[in-house]
């Protein structure tokens, strides 16, 4: 048996909560190698501040919204805006979050601004027609003509490794379930790569890499599908070769989770004390159509259906024998007409 205290103060290293529960035994901060995967390691405490930070900008990002007037929603209409600024601001949230513990491994670059990768059309063609592992070793011009743009999230480049990752983060990927976007998504990632390495290097002050990869973070950490280029982002460790990313990550998403469940209950109790009760007043008058009078005669013989047919054709034939009754049948072809075709616009006043 070995004593935590002991090997803590062998150590030299402060302790830590270990396990679970009030009385659970104390051990050191820094954890036997075996159980360490990456040479390098962050923990919530150590960032706490910088992610208080980017929670607390987030809110005031929320907060700061003015929604318009909608006649659906009423008096609820902030927490439909809410809702709509959270699934905004929690995607930034998560990049922000991961270029901040990515300064853990300094060997990692993290780029953020003025990221616009020409789609160049050469690149697109292939991805398109070729299985992405036939393209392993293809670079090309990012000067090269191009049809469009992608903006990835995050680029984070491995010095170490001489590898560049294009980075989509997205709070869920529950959306893109049943439709083409993240096909499309990926197709841009993938084109984006093959001009990155010469991007990087007329760019980004001669920076040269061997390998770029794509990946596209689900915040809401569904199973992953790295075969199609999704990680979920407990799988964050791996990616940027640090220990503890994905804890403070979790960490994080719950404490955002929590000030945005305040927010929305504080809204809802808002909304509902607010609320006005609803008259419904019915219509002074209902405007009936005009009826139809069956020629059935209610107040003495019926006729069955077939004699009230056979008198509507009569009277039908006896109209068009009236003089001054024209059907247009001895008219000449119709000539074909000017159609205008186009956007709706307002009628002239005449």
């Amino acid at each position: 048996m070995i004593d935590a205290a002991e090997a803590a103060a062998a150590c030299g290293s402060r302790l830590r909560p270990f396990g679970f529960g009030r009385n659970a035994v104390r051990a050191p901060v820094r954890e036997p190698a075996v159980l360490r995967r990456h040479p390098h390691l962050v923990r919530f405490a150590d960032v706490e501040a910088d992610l208080e930070l980017l929670i607390d900008r987030a809110i005031n990002a929320i907060m700061d919204g003015e929604p318009a007037e909608d006649e659906i929603l009423g008096h609820y209409v902030n927490i439909a805006s809410l809702v709509r600024a959270v699934s905004f601001r929690e995607g930034k949230l998560l990049e922000q979050a991961v270029e901040r513990l990515a300064k853990a491994n300094p060997s990692i670059i993290v780029l953020t601004q003025s990221l616009k990768l020409p789609l160049v059309k050469a690149a697109m063609e292939a991805v398109a027609g070729n299985n992405w592992s036939s393209l392993d070793g293809i670079k090309l011009d990012c000067e090269a003509p191009a049809k469009g743009s992608y903006t990835p999230d995050l680029i984070v480049v491995n010095r170490a490794r001489h590898t560049a990752y294009i980075l989509d983060v997205k709070r869920s990927l529950a959306s893109y379930g049943d439709t083409s976007r993240l096909e499309e998504l990926k197709l841009k990632m993938m084109a984006s790569a093959m001009v990155l390495p010469d991007w990087l290097y007329k760019n980004q002050k001669r920076l040269m890499v061997d390998a770029v990869e794509v990946a596209i973070i689900d915040g809401a950490s569904r199973p992953s599908d790295h075969a199609n280029g999704v990680w979920a982002l407990s799988e964050l460790d791996d990616l940027l070769e640090i220990d503890g990313v994905a804890a403070c990550m979790a960490e994080l998403r719950l404490r955002f989770a929590i000030r945005v469940q305040q927010l929305l209950e504080a809204e809802a109790r808002k909304a509902l004390g607010g609320k006005e009760e609803a008259v419904i007043s019915a219509p002074e008058a209902v405007v009936a159509p005009a009826p139809t009078y069956s020629r059935i005669n209610l107040n003495g013989p019926s006729r069955t259906y077939e004699e009230d047919q056979a008198a509507r054709s009569y009277d039908d034939d006896h109209d068009r024998d009236e003089p001054g009754f024209d059907d247009g049948s001895d008219e000449d072809e119709p000539t074909p007409a000017f159609i205008r075709i186009g956007f709706a616009r307002r009628p002239a006043r005449h």
